[in-house]
């Protein structure tokens, strides 16, 4: 896996990934991270997400990083704004209001550039690595935000009957990842496996959708 995956994934349409709503566990936890109005919310590889309007809904500003300029383009035409398009190191950025977008490489992101950031929302980023990046991409998180709380949305499942991505990324996993630096708290953890066929038809029993809280240590 590597960019040009994730590019003919969205040329050729194939964003399984994407959901039609704005994700119910958003709705239900975003008041676990205690955000202030105007407080700035990172969302690491945020395709096109209704999430993103979501949040700017509640009144918090959103900066993203996304690999695919098809996605940004998309994102901003489903919003109904024209951004305006600067360079950054990496790529493009794209803003409208309080909405800003990095096009690039989350790995070519440094602090400075992102901005500070009082709080990071991953519904489909760790789940979409394979376990090489793992670590690394956990890493550059805790750096670009300086640990900032995040609201961490994953799917757990056997691993050994289906191969990602999504990608299984348990709680000993996340704790494996992120231990160090937070104190993580499971919120929910439900079995969607009837409610995600293609994952049933890969011989999967269960499916569970976990959603945990990580606060900085200390």
């Amino acid at each position: 896996m590597d960019a040009r995956f994730w590019q003919e994934k969205w040329d050729k349409g194939e964003i399984g990934f994407h959901l039609s709503q704005v994700h119910p566990l958003l709705k239900r936890f975003l008041p676990a991270l205690n955000l202030a109005p105007g407080q700035r919310v990172f969302v690491p590889l945020c395709g096109k997400s209704l999430d993103l309007g979501f949040l700017l809904s509640q009144g918090l500003q959103v900066v993203g990083v996304e690999l695919a300029d098809k996605a940004i383009h998309a994102l901003f035409e489903q919003l109904g704004v024209a951004p305006e398009c600067t360079d950054w190191a990496g790529g493009k950025c794209y803003q409208h209001g309080t909405l800003t977008i990095f096009q690039g490489d989350i790995f070519a992101l440094d602090a400075d550039t992102l901005g500070p950031v009082q709080a990071i929302y991953d519904r489909a980023a760790l789940i979409a690595l394979p376990a090489p990046l793992r670590d690394q991409y956990a890493e550059q998180l805790v750096a670009l935000s300086q640990a900032a709380p995040q609201l961490l949305i994953t799917l757990g499942y056997d691993q050994q009957r289906m191969d990602g991505p999504p990608f299984s990324v348990d709680l000993p996993l996340i704790t494996r990842l992120y231990g160090e630096h937070y104190a993580i708290q499971l919120l929910s953890e439900d079995n969607i496996i009837a409610h995600e066929p293609r994952f049933a038809e890969n011989g999967l029993e269960a499916l569970h959708q976990l959603c945990s809280l990580l606060t900085p240590q200390g």
